[in-house]
């Protein structure tokens, strides 16, 4: 497998960040690679890095956002729009350099906790907001 950085990812997930307005994202601490010649069935995929290596390395958080170019960029701008909002939403709101899987339990603040999920239709909602701001009237 071959791998390369992907600017034009990096563009778009900065792009991404800032219209959604994920506060809690720094765009600056994602890298973006594209690969190629991946087994993989995945299109994209996020890698984090974890708190010993952080320590280790004596860097803060940093994510990795992986597109698998035979997948990814076979897609459409909105579907591709659509893969990168559903990896940024694995990155939790401490930008702690873990991942949220597709189903987690968070403090609501009231002394419960709800659920989250990471599935199409919250994607669909972020996708819809994403449009309506980039929207030129």
């Amino acid at each position: 497998m071959k791998t390369e950085p992907a600017p034009d990812i990096k563009n778009r997930i900065a792009l991404i960040v800032k219209k959604l307005d994920m506060q809690h994202i720094d765009s600056n601490r994602i890298v973006c690679m594209r690969s190629y010649g991946s087994k993989s069935k995945a299109v994209a995929r996020i890698w984090s890095l974890p708190k010993i290596w952080q320590k280790a390395l004596g860097i803060r958080a940093h994510y990795i956002i992986e597109v698998v170019s035979e997948r990814f960029d076979k897609l459409s701008a909105a579907d591709q729009d659509r893969t990168l909002i559903h990896e940024l939403l694995h990155i939790p709101k401490t930008f702690s350099g873990a991942v949220l899987s597709h189903i987690s339990m968070h403090f609501n603040g009231c002394g419960g906790f709800v659920r989250k999920h990471i599935d199409g239709r919250t994607v669909e909602k972020l996708f819809q907001e994403l449009e309506k701001k980039t929207k030129v009237p």
